[in-house]
């Protein structure tokens, strides 16, 4: 069960954690000053969504995510959210492919080059079906969050940060809702892909405390060094470079690949929310349903990374409002129907 519940928490860590949160620049949007307590509220209600999904997949053994949603926003709304759904998960694997290319870029290879790096490993990945991604996932996740946590410890230390002198700011709660939002979709079509897979309902306390825990704690330490660096932030496109800067070269390289590696997490998560969700149409193997999702997906990655970020996170961020209340009144409903 422990184990199970670790390997859904790395599932739920590697769908939130893509190139806009690892870089910082997601973090940043919503956040910086005055956020303690809109990061605090954003912890909870993730670990309270987490439990809620989680809880419906495991009740209806769902393979993908249109019970689940059913469950959440209701019947009439189903086939709205639905397509919102499919839109999302799409868009949001194209950003992470464009993010890719950027990457690579960055090191002087051509974009298409670093689109390509992450396609093909992505198609294979679906070979093993939905245990690819879930192993992939137990083997790079804990190597990407103990370099991430490395990196902002060593420059609170250096830099002989405070983690609490910022504490008492907390004027900008209300952020909380809409990056909360923004990571609720995709997690929706994710966890309701597993259901079938769940045996213990103590997976779910675990993997929803666990994430809800880990992540909460990685975006206060995180947040916290960049408010320190705010003024050097906006020469950086990538905010974590701000931060690196004050190390050698090499470690740059290491957190570029980690960086890369939570791109490829999320797009993994997203290209698994597609698939499962049109599995029942196209019977054929994950691996070919995923090569054809992503062949569709590559004219649209011309459009650029940070584009493509600037336009359509606070957009969905916003459209999601009325799932996240759904999920955290959901709990209160049922309670009330039983009774």
């Amino acid at each position: 069960m422990l184990k199970s519940g670790l390997k859904w928490m790395f599932l739920i860590i590697g769908t939130i954690i893509g190139a806009g949160y690892a870089s910082g620049r997601e973090l940043w949007q919503f956040f910086g000053q005055d956020s303690n307590l809109a990061i605090l509220l954003f912890a909870l209600m993730f670990t309270s969504c987490c439990y809620t999904i989680m809880s419906i997949s495991y009740k209806k053994q769902s393979g993908h995510y249109l019970p689940v949603l059913r469950a959440i926003v209701g019947k009439h709304l189903t086939g709205i959210y639905d397509w919102m759904i499919i839109i999302y998960l799409f868009t949001t694997t194209v950003v992470m492919l464009a993010g890719s290319g950027a990457t690579w870029q960055a090191f002087h290879f051509s974009y298409r080059f670093g689109v390509l790096v992450i396609a093909i490993p992505l198609i294979l990945l679906f070979i093993w079906d939905v245990k690819g991604i879930v192993i992939v996932n137990s083997f790079v996740l804990p190597l990407l969050i103990t370099g991430l946590l490395f990196v902002l410890i060593l420059f609170i230390s250096d830099q002989d940060l405070s983690l609490f002198g910022h504490v008492m700011e907390t004027s900008n709660w209300l952020s909380a809702f809409p990056f909360t939002a923004l990571n609720i979709l995709p997690l929706v079509a994710v966890l309701g892909a597993i259901g079938n897979q769940m045996k213990h309902k103590g997976e779910v306390w675990i993997a929803s405390i666990g994430s809800g825990v880990l992540i909460g704690a990685i975006s206060y330490l995180y947040n916290n060094s960049l408010i320190q660096i705010s003024e050097e932030i906006i020469l950086y496109e990538i905010p974590l470079f701000a931060i690196l800067k004050h190390y050698p070269y090499e470690m740059m390289l290491f957190m570029s690949a980690m960086l890369w590696i939570a791109i490829f997490t999320t797009a993994a998560s997203g290209t698994l929310g597609l698939v499962t969700r049109f599995r029942e149409y196209v019977r054929q193997p994950l691996w070919i349903l995923s090569m054809g999702m992503i062949a569709i997906m590559l004219p649209f990655t011309s459009f650029g990374f940070s584009t493509l970020i600037q336009y359509l996170y606070p957009l969905y961020g916003l459209l999601n409002l009325y799932v996240l209340v759904a999920l955290l009144v959901h709990p209160l409903i049922s309670r009330f129907k039983i009774r």
